[in-house]
């Protein structure tokens, strides 16, 4: 009595669909229930991949390599025994080819401020798969959650200038589901903003008055002196 293979399962050995180019990755094919031998067959998108003959319900295991962006479309396995019509399909599974992001940018629209102003701080990574998370930080300590932007914009921080402290040096950290990719962005300070005095309007507008009363009085000379002088001989 020869019984029907289950549907298979297929299944990333290493636990993750998140795949980088050439990585190698492995695929389980496993009937767990059916009469053996059992043949497997991969397939990506229709496309017969490649075939594995076992003589036992053990899984069969496909090996391959992430070699360009097409070779993470579908895949699926099919099982077949001696007791098979047309055989047994199982789930399909699609690879998320990722790339690790790049050193993020941390900006601000100003370099000054002054105590009692509000700045803004922008971070940014050009490169690397989405979504990319993004934290903020002033000297060692965070001063944000994360941030996560499932497009590529730049991570947002509103930061208001109350005191001498917080004009320290400011960072930004940046990762994505690519392993071991956290990347700190460059250095921000702000630096202090030099108010003006308000007595330099005053001496500024003193000054004018000073100057304009000094050619005022010399456009006037001509219309004293000289009919001074006339009457005078």
């Amino acid at each position: 009595f020869l019984e029907m293979l289950s549907n298979p399962m297929l299944i990333p050995v290493q636990g993750t669909l998140n795949v980088v180019m050439n990585q190698n990755v492995t695929l389980s094919c496993h009937s767990d229930s059916g009469s053996p031998p059992v043949r497997y067959t991969l397939f990506k998108c229709s496309q017969k991949v490649s075939t594995l003959n076992m003589p036992d319900l053990t899984p069969g295991l496909f090996n391959l390599t992430i070699n360009s962006a097409s070779d993470v479309g579908e895949y699926k396995c099919k099982a077949e025994n001696n007791n098979s019509s047309g055989g047994k399909y199982s789930n399909s599974l699609n690879f998320t080819l990722i790339e690790p992001i790049s050193k993020p940018v941390l900006s601000s629209p100003t370099s000054q401020a002054k105590k009692g102003q509000n700045v803004t701080l922008f971070c940014l990574s050009e490169n690397g798969s989405l979504p990319i998370s993004y934290i903020f930080f002033k000297g060692r300590k965070s001063i944000s959650p994360p941030v996560k932007m499932q497009k590529r914009e730049a991570a947002v921080i509103f930061l208001f200038i109350n005191s001498p402290s917080d004009f320290g040096t400011y960072k930004c950290r940046a990762e994505n589901s690519f392993c071991n990719n956290t990347k700190y962005s460059n250095s921000f300070n702000f630096t202090l903003e030099e108010e003006r005095s308000h007595s330099q309007p005053l001496i500024i507008s003193l000054g004018l008055i000073l100057l304009l009363f000094v050619i005022g009085f010399a456009l006037a000379i001509p219309f004293f002196i000289i009919p001074s002088y006339k009457a005078s001989e």
